[in-house]
């Protein structure tokens, strides 16, 4: 017994070891840089611990929404307002904040649609840790009812159109930046001695 007990120490000894010298060597080659996009295999082991975190009764979990042209609406707004500035409004990623992030934002339209209901639901509710993806739960009825909301749109956005695309811009949250060159414009309509902001240019999010 005393053999089998010592075996299994320098087992784990060496796996202590070798897991530190790891991840010295991954501190090393990256710098924990946000800049760069994880390699292939770093994504699909990051993308199977992801899905093999979800709760099996939530992962098959359906919609218990019905889809309609106001719930695809809803969903758009809410994702206009509070997703947009990330996964851009086609649900690309291309935005100055997503490509900023490690790792990038996902193509809504074409990855995560391999998803389930209850794996996108579940995402959204509780965030992903280690990435720059919140969790946007507010534990009420009113709450989980956005969220779904928000996977019919995501389940929308292959089809997206551009006047969807457009008509959500609108809705986007404005900049400080363009929050006062709004109101210093409204004042020099006003007849106050003061010309409009020149625009600035858009300041890096850190």
């Amino acid at each position: 017994m005393g053999t089998v007990v010592k075996i299994v120490a320098v087992t784990v000894a060496v796996l202590a070891v070798l897991g530190g010298i790891a991840g010295a060597a991954y501190l090393i080659a990256t710098g924990l840089s946000a800049r760069p996009s994880p390699g292939a295999l770093e994504a699909r082991v990051a993308r199977a611990a992801h899905r093999f975190a979800v709760p099996r009764a939530v992962r098959n979990m359906a919609n218990p929404i019905p889809v309609s042209p106001e719930v695809i609406a809803a969903g758009r707004e809410h994702f206009a307002d509070h997703c947009a500035s990330c996964h851009a409004n086609d649900g690309s990623g291309k935005t100055e904040m997503g490509q900023g992030l490690f790792p990038k934002p996902a193509d809504l339209a074409t990855v995560s649609q391999e998803l389930t209901d209850g794996e996108l639901f579940y995402f959204i509710e509780q965030g992903i840790r280690f990435t720059g993806m919140p969790a946007w739960g507010t534990g009420t009825p009113e709450g989980e009812q956005a969220s779904w909301h928000l996977v019919h749109f995501i389940r929308h956005l292959p089809q997206i159109t551009s006047s969807e695309v457009e008509a959500m811009e609108a809705m986007n949250p404005r900049s400080p930046v363009e929050v006062r060159q709004e109101i210093e414009a409204e004042r020099f309509l006003q007849g106050d001695d003061l010309a409009p902001a020149e625009p600035l240019a858009p300041a890096h999010a850190h």
